[in-house]
């Protein structure tokens, strides 16, 4: 490959990452590539073989050693968890609830797929309150 083509993917590469953030996998992977369109302007008689060892040495090194204080540098923003803001909200019954069986209530407007647990059952309409989050399932027992 040409040493201007190494340059391309590089820069290719880091515009990639500036779309879709890949948690900087691509900016050490089009840094090596720049980084051989380099040397091959410096020493235009290298094979393919070596251009293409230097890059997996660059890449390999540079996600090896630097990627890690990158990261650290440039903490990536923590989603809010939706159980943080859930649990002890009332909520409505949709369906009568056996103990630990699954059905619906409704919070917030919202319907949410939810497991009964309560030692009780839960009738259709009654309030409950919801005692923890579990990916998209609420935990709830019936308000007191």
């Amino acid at each position: 490959m040409p040493w201007w083509g190494w340059i391309v993917v590089g820069v290719l590469l880091l515009g990639t990452e500036l779309v879709l953030p890949s948690d900087f996998w691509l900016v050490f992977i089009g840094l090596a590539a720049i980084a051989v369109g380099l040397v091959a302007t410096v020493a235009p008689g290298l094979s393919d073989a070596t251009e293409w060892a230097l890059f997996g040495a660059f890449a390999a090194v540079s996600l090896a050693f630097f990627r890690r204080l990158v990261r650290a540098r440039f903490p990536s923003r923590a989603d809010p968890r939706v159980d943080d803001t859930l649990v002890a909200e009332v909520g409505r019954a949709l369906d009568g609830l056996a103990p630990g069986a699954v059905g619906r209530v409704e919070l917030r407007g919202a319907l949410w797929s939810a497991r009964n647990a309560d030692a009780g059952p839960i009738e259709a309409g009654e309030r409950v309150r919801v005692e923890r989050v579990e990916g998209l399932t609420l935990h709830v027992r019936r308000e007191s």
